[in-house]
């Protein structure tokens, strides 16, 4: 069955190169769908206990060759006909050594691109206007040579239809520069960074906002989020940076507002001490909150999913693909270069930034989940067993580490639905259609199946089993963000959430008042490394600005022509992000 179904995917996409049957014969193509032993084979090879590279991530991948008068064997390999982004293309002279290009196709929804066969190969790209060749690899110097050299993350080829992803320097702020430096040059330097996080990241960002007296009428209250279950509604005046409509006097604590000019997007403030007591005192699966967290300011946003697409893209260096130091290894695990067999994306290139064919409808963006070497247990049973359960993580349609049982995951299908869950290994059928998808630890809330209840976690109040990081004396409490998916009025809203100074349980507790089905953490400690932000045009209207869930973010938004510009969208990051887009 499950290899019915990469049939028919693949053979979809392979259909789909063409305009019609008469195009592909006219322009000579011949991009053959696999046949049921190449699937299998593909799947099989996904499937080994160690891959060489990415590529062989891609089992739903359509591989293409024409020779040239001269010998030159040109191959191009679609990575997910579905996806129809990714497109990697390999030139190989009957002499000498070969050159290979990651292009990805500046809008999917309008174009397909193909092999053309002949003498003289070319790209063939069509779409609803028709069909073009594209010889990119032609001339001294060539298009492709030129866009290699250009500096830039995503140059221009076959007149802008392709983009070739060049490597380059993702940004990074100087706390991150710092602790990198430390970690690879100084002895005992991770040692020093968590020493330095026990003392200045604990409660550094934490803010709690002056609470005055809930009016009971706020501005428009969203209808289908409703309200947290809170007992106390007081107004909240924060510091949080997205503006809302309907709240002059303040944001009424757990109740929802629309964010100025961004339609679908909603925004909320509260404190977890306010969190109604029923969910609070209940005994299954949290602490106790302290007297900070519990007057530690949260901001939330949400975006209705009925309006948006989401997307994951790698920053330029994390998540890393090798071993973290976390968990141990043993026997022939050592010869690995990584727990899947490998260390680097090469022959993919990966670039930190949003393809910028998509900036017309980007709406907002959130950073990913932990680095690798914090992705993965050092303490209790998930570090003894699946290689220390390394975060897996797919960006379009390629699998760049292995997703893993019993890690919670955000996951993007081919045909747009959106879940979180916590993985299972019969979750590995849905690997041919995903398009996107990120681990990253355990869950903070599932939904009962028996009571129908947002509840805790079952590792929620353990620091090694969860994996939830913070100081070396296990003090949990620190700048922390999470993620969730709720269904409500019969529309699903993904809700991200930034804590000034929690712990996990606090997390839980929030994620229950809102009434979540599945809660993940993203990341921690910092305002760069919780960084989410909803984009609007700026006044000239000739670029992206951006508006941060808390002002503290905006200091991670790189300089560039004496400016802040946007990260993730506007400029290459070394960090992963989380991106949506509006619906067309």
């Amino acid at each position: 069955m499950r290899f019915a179904g990469l049939r028919r995917l693949v053979t979809l996409g392979a259909a789909g190169a063409c305009v019609s049957l008469l195009a592909c014969v006219a322009l000579g193509q011949n991009t053959p769908a696999p046949d049921a032993a190449m699937l299998d084979a593909q799947w099989q090879r996904y499937a080994a206990d160690a891959v060489a590279n990415p590529v062989e991530f891609a089992p739903m991948r359509i591989t293409s060759e024409a020779t040239a008068a001269d010998g030159t064997v040109t191959r191009l390999v679609s990575l997910h006909p579905e996806v129809n982004r990714w497109h990697l293309v390999e030139r190989l002279p009957a002499e000498g050594p070969g050159q290979s290009w990651h292009l990805e196709l500046g809008d999917a929804e309008a174009w397909q691109v193909a092999l053309g066969q002949g003498d003289d190969p070319a790209l063939v790209i069509s779409g609803r206007e028709g069909a073009s060749e594209c010889r990119p690899w032609a001339g001294e110097p060539s298009d492709l040579a030129a866009a290699a050299t250009s500096g830039l993350p995503y140059a221009p080829v076959c007149g802008g239809k392709l983009y070739l992803r060049n490597k380059v320097a993702g940004s990074r702020t100087n706390r991150e520069a710092v602790s990198d430096f430390l970690r690879k040059n100084v002895v005992f330097g991770d040692k020093l960074v968590n020493l330095i996080k026990g003392a200045f990241f604990e409660d550094a960002f934490l803010e709690t906002a002056d609470l005055g007296d809930g009016s009971g009428d706020n501005g428009d209250v969203v209808a289908a989020l409703g309200r947290a279950r809170l007992d106390r509604r007081p107004n909240m005046r924060t510091a949080m940076g997205l503006p809302v409509t309907g709240a002059p006097d303040g944001m009424e604590a757990g109740s929802w507002y629309g964010v100025e000019g961004q339609d679908g997007i909603f925004a909320s403030v509260m404190q977890p001490g306010l969190i109604a007591q029923d969910i609070l005192a209940a005994r299954n699966g949290a602490n106790w909150l302290d007297g900070v967290e519990q007057n530690a300011d949260v901001y939330l946003v949400a975006f209705d999913l009925s309006r948006f697409e989401i997307g994951y893209e790698l920053g330029t260096d994390h998540p890393g693909l090798g071993w973290s130091s976390r968990p141990s290894r043993q026997g022939a695990e050592w010869n690995m270069a990584g727990p899947d067999g490998f260390s680097r994306a090469d022959p993919l290139v990966r670039n930190g930034m949003l393809n910028p064919a998509l900036l017309p409808r980007v709406a907002g963006a959130i950073a990913g989940g932990f680095k690798r070497d914090h992705g993965a247990f050092r303490f209790g049973d998930y570090a003894g067993f699946n290689r220390g359960h390394h975060y897996g993580f797919i960006s379009n349609g390629v699998t760049f580490s292995r997703l893993i049982e019993n890690l919670s995951t955000l996951y993007i299908t081919t045909d747009g639905e959106i879940g979180m869950k916590l993985w299972e290994e019969a979750d590995n059928a849905m690997i041919p259609r995903l398009a996107h998808a990120r681990q990253n630890g355990v869950p903070l809330v599932v939904r009962d199946p028996e009571t129908g209840e947002s509840v805790p976690g079952d590792r929620v109040t353990s620091w090694g089993g969860g994996n939830w990081s913070g100081s070396a004396e296990a003090q949990l409490r620190t700048l922390r963000a999470g993620a969730c998916l709720r269904e409500a009025g019969g529309r699903q809203f993904l809700l991200y959430a930034y804590f000034s100074s929690v712990t996990p349980s606090a997390m839980a507790r929030t994620f229950q008042a809102y009434d979540c089905d599945h809660a993940m953490l993203l990341d921690m400690n910092s305002p760069e490394l919780t960084y989410m932000a909803v984009y609007r045009q700026n006044d000239t209207g000739d670029g992206l600005e951006a508006d941060h869930l808390s002002r503290l973010m905006a200091e991670s938004d790189p300089w560039l022509g004496g400016v802040r510009v946007p990260r993730f969208v506007t400029f290459s990051d070394n960090r992963d992000f989380i991106y949506l887009l509006r619906k067309d």
